[in-house]
């Protein structure tokens, strides 16, 4: 199967990249800033699929710059769909878990009312509905915490912090599942290739790494496996302010995505491993 990916230097992207039949657009071919010429790339593709995979994920400049994001998260998407639609192409949408607003303890569900805290989230609902709205064969995935050997992520982070430094304080209210990017680029070629068979599994999916655990936790975790030796201290959300709002809960019910395409969530802490052999090589 061809697919063609919107993304080239993003954690997911790269992941992509690996697969046969793959094509991956930077920025220098596909600008989302352009959603019409997004749109006419897919019009013009001899693939047999359409992922997109990129997207303005600046949470917190996001709240500065709001009509970039929602031309790169909303518009974009909503034509690239509108495009794949027309062609009958399968369209995977990479979403997040910031369309909720976070509240309780209970995983959140993909038919669950959206509620979103800032402009990211706002911006990729938007493209949720754009892509839904167009009227193809679409999934939509929503997925939290993506982290790999590439580009900028948590994990990455806390290996570079934890080498510079002997304790750290880490937010540890907000909960939510890791997720390797690997997984994600697999689940996406996997329902890439179920909706080409089957327009019915077209819908909204949940797809995290398992299991759910905060950010401090995550961060021990990433120190022991790291073989550093770093003392990590729980804060609170209140305690580190950011100029977007982050959600509390992030947790998300993944059961109706093993159902339909049988994907189940992976052990982030495997995903892990695999990551730091890979940095080390």
């Amino acid at each position: 199967m061809k697919v063609l990916v919107f993304g080239k230097t993003g954690q997911v992207a790269t992941e992509l990249a690996r697969f046969d039949g793959v094509t991956c657009l930077g920025r220098a071919d596909a600008d989302l800033t352009d959603p019409g010429a997004c749109e006419a790339l897919i019009a013009e593709t001899e693939a047999d699929a359409v992922i997109n995979a990129a997207a303005y994920t600046g949470v917190d400049t996001a709240e500065e710059e709001r009509d970039t994001a929602m031309i790169v998260n909303a518009m974009a998407p909503t034509a690239m769909a509108a495009a794949a639609a027309a062609r009958d192409l399968p369209f995977v949408q990479i979403s997040t878990d910031y369309v909720f607003e976070g509240g309780g303890t209970a995983p959140w569900q993909p038919d669950d009312p959206t509620g979103p805290l800032g402009v990211y989230g706002a911006s990729k609902l938007g493209g949720e509905r754009g892509v839904a709205g167009a009227g193809g064969r679409y999934a939509i995935l929503r997925t939290s915490w993506v982290f790999s050997a590439h580009g900028n992520n948590f994990a990455k982070t806390m290996l570079r912090l934890g080498a510079e430094r002997d304790a750290l304080t880490i937010v540890a209210d907000q909960i939510g599942g890791p997720t390797p990017a690997r997984d994600i680029a697999a689940a996406c070629m996997k329902m890439a290739q179920a909706l080409k068979t089957d327009a019915n599994t077209s819908g909204t999916y949940h797809f995290s790494g398992a299991p759910d655990v905060s950010w401090a936790d995550f961060a021990r975790e990433i120190f022991t496996q790291a073989g550093l030796a770093v003392d990590v201290t729980d804060i609170p959300t209140a305690d580190y302010p950011t100029p977007a709002t982050r959600p509390l809960n992030s947790r998300l019910d993944c059961a109706t995505t093993e159902t339909a395409f049988g994907i189940v969530r992976p052990d982030w802490r495997a995903g892990l491993a695999e990551v730091l052999t890979g940095l080390k090589t």
